[in-house]
């Protein structure tokens, strides 16, 4: 009797196999006969086109270069990483596991096949776990750009089955596989959605539809302000939206306190300051439009386009924030108090975060924040500070409205924005300090 179940075991399992087997090569013969109008010229063309991840690299390059906001550059970002690890188990695991044979191509025509055949074996297909994990990936970040890719992805994974080269059983796996290192990926490096949200106490704001009562203040040097500025007209066509030079903005902005409901501001960090004291002072709520080239102020709060400030505006709902001060302001002791909503430093940083802002989207953040700190330290002499009673040098001086969670001398997002706490960070004299600074961007702390 025991002796018995592992053959009844084994025979259901070689039936199970050979059923499938079967299965699998009646649809390959099913595809092999059919024709698909328009499919000769194009899926052999496609499925060469994503030979070593190459039309998957070009098609993230277009969405980092066309889309509006950040959420696009980090769907671009993930759909190459993804693709990369897919490639990584196919190559290094997958193809080694079950060493099927290619298909026979007698049933193939001729104008379908490919005029360089693959000479690896045949399951699991890299090239369906490769378009796989990039959508994927891609629709883990952005699902408009997700949509945009799904049905190319679809195709490549098609067009191996149509050319010949793969059964489909061997396409499916590659899919799953595909997919299932997008997911991977996003377990070990969360997507924006799954980190947590900022800390929003609500604050009181009076509903706008349409932006009625809203008037906008637009540095027009800032960033991608203009371009910002027409988008805020169309999606708020009430709003009041005035476009004016840097030495304009508070002049500006005082007028706009005085006859509008709520002030709008779309510039970079400094004009949104800016902004922030004027509401502060006039006791009005602030919307934040990202028109910057870093904005982030306007990405800790959530707001990545300006249809996302235009839904907030439009229901009312807004959140207090905290507003830092220091002393003496931009003009000196005899001047106003300086304030900031995201960071007030001194020294090398602001030219780090833009040289690691600049590189983060192609090579990734840890490796962007080295480069940066290696740059900036390059030539650069340090300023002259005084810290109780002692004259030395100061490389970098960070102090951030809020706790950022990133460590390291460049820090990144901020979970609360209404923490009351200064996150506090120097660079100062001593023993190598350049090389301190060099070593915290590589090892965090």
């Amino acid at each position: 009797m025991s002796s018995s179940r592992p053959s009844s075991a084994s025979s259901a399992a070689d039936r199970v196999r050979h059923w499938l087997q079967g299965r699998d090569l009646a649809v390959f013969h099913s595809v092999a006969d059919r024709h698909w109008p328009g499919a000769d010229p194009l899926l052999p063309k496609l499925s060469r086109s994503a030979n070593h991840g190459l039309l998957w690299f070009g098609t993230a390059l277009g969405i980092a270069a066309v889309g509006p906001s950040a959420r696009s550059r980090r769907a671009a970002l993930r759909g190459v990483a993804s693709l990369a690890v897919a490639s990584a188990a196919i190559n290094t695991i997958g193809k080694g596991a079950v060493r099927r044979q290619r298909p026979i191509l007698d049933q193939v025509p001729v104008m379908r096949q490919l005029k360089r055949q693959p000479v690896t074996t045949s399951f699991p297909s890299g090239h369906a776990a490769s378009a796989a994990a990039f959508a994927t990936g891609v629709a883990l970040e952005s699902k408009g750009w997700g949509a945009v890719v799904a049905p190319v992805a679809a195709a490549v994974a098609a067009s191996r089955v149509y050319t010949g080269v793969h059964y489909p059983g061997d396409v499916l796996a590659g899919a799953a596989l595909g997919i299932g290192a997008a997911f991977a990926l996003r377990g070990v490096v969360p997507t924006r959605g799954q980190l947590p949200a900022p800390g929003r106490p609500p604050g009181e704001a009076p509903a706008l539809p349409g932006g009625k009562g809203l008037v906008v203040v637009v540095n027009q040097a800032s960033g991608t302000a203009t371009a910002t500025a027409s988008l805020v007209r169309e999606a708020l066509p009430q709003a009041e939206v005035v476009e004016c030079a840097p030495e304009e903005l508070s002049t500006a902005m005082e007028k706009a306190a005085g006859r509008g409901r709520a002030l709008g501001v779309c510039g970079g960090d400094g004009t949104v300051n800016l902004a922030a004291s004027v509401a502060a002072t006039h006791s009005m709520p602030l919307a934040v439009f990202p028109g910057g080239t870093l904005n982030h102020f306007a990405y800790d709060l959530g707001i990545e386009t300006v249809q996302e400030a235009a839904a907030a505006l439009t229901a009312g709902d807004a959140i207090q924030v905290d507003l830092g001060r220091f002393r003496p302001g931009p003009k000196g002791p005899e001047g106003a108090d300086g304030y900031f909503l995201n960071a007030f430093s001194l020294g090398v940083y602001p030219e780090l975060v833009r040289t690691r802002e600049h590189w983060s989207p192609r090579i990734g953040g840890w490796p962007a924040g080295v480069l940066a700190a290696f740059h900036v330290l390059r030539g650069r002499q340090p300023l002259e500070a005084e810290l109780q009673g002692r004259r030395r040098p100061l490389w970098l001086l960070f102090v951030g409205n809020g706790l950022f969670q990133r460590v390291g001398p460049a820090p990144g997002r901020r979970h609360n924005l209404a923490d009351g706490l200064l996150d506090v960070r120097v660079v100062h004299g001593g023993r190598t300090p350049a090389l301190r600074l060099l070593a915290a961007a590589v090892a965090g702390p």
